[in-house]
């Protein structure tokens, strides 16, 4: 045990540096199993989107959905949503697919979505990117 402290004490960045991770490992992982919304793939995006009663939201900013959007998706940025969840109000028993550029801020929407009593809320894993790296089709605004 003495060897224990004395390593600590000799490298404090180290141990600092382990538990910070540690700390952030354990978060991520919490947040992980108590969220409230799915994560899903390009695959699983697009058979729920065949879905007729499927919303798709597309929660980028105006100036990213003029290089072209998926077809059909309504757009909201992230910073309106709050303010415009009363007109998304029919779709809250329906399957509800988020998008953004690269999958972080649809995540903060879906959990906004959540929030607000949507019940199934699909949050698209790597967004635009991952849509357009699997060559699924775009549509210009």
């Amino acid at each position: 045990m003495q060897e224990y402290i004395e390593f600590a004490r000799n490298n404090a960045l180290i141990v600092i540096g382990f538990f910070a991770v540690l700390g952030f490992i354990i978060k991520t992982e919490i947040s992980n199993a108590t969220r409230k919304y799915k994560q899903v793939g390009v695959n699983e995006a697009v058979m729920l989107m065949n879905k007729d009663d499927a919303l798709v939201l597309d929660v980028r900013e105006d100036k990213e959905v003029q290089g072209g959007k998926i077809k059909g998706a309504r757009h909201i940025t992230l910073g309106q949503l709050p303010s415009k969840l009363a007109e998304l109000e029919k779709s809250k028993q329906s399957p509800v697919l988020v998008y953004c550029r690269s999958g972080n801020r649809s995540g903060y929407a879906s959990q906004i979505l959540t929030k607000a009593g949507f019940a199934d809320v699909s949050n698209l894993t790597g967004g635009m990117l991952a849509w357009e790296s699997a060559n699924l089709p775009i549509v210009k605004s």
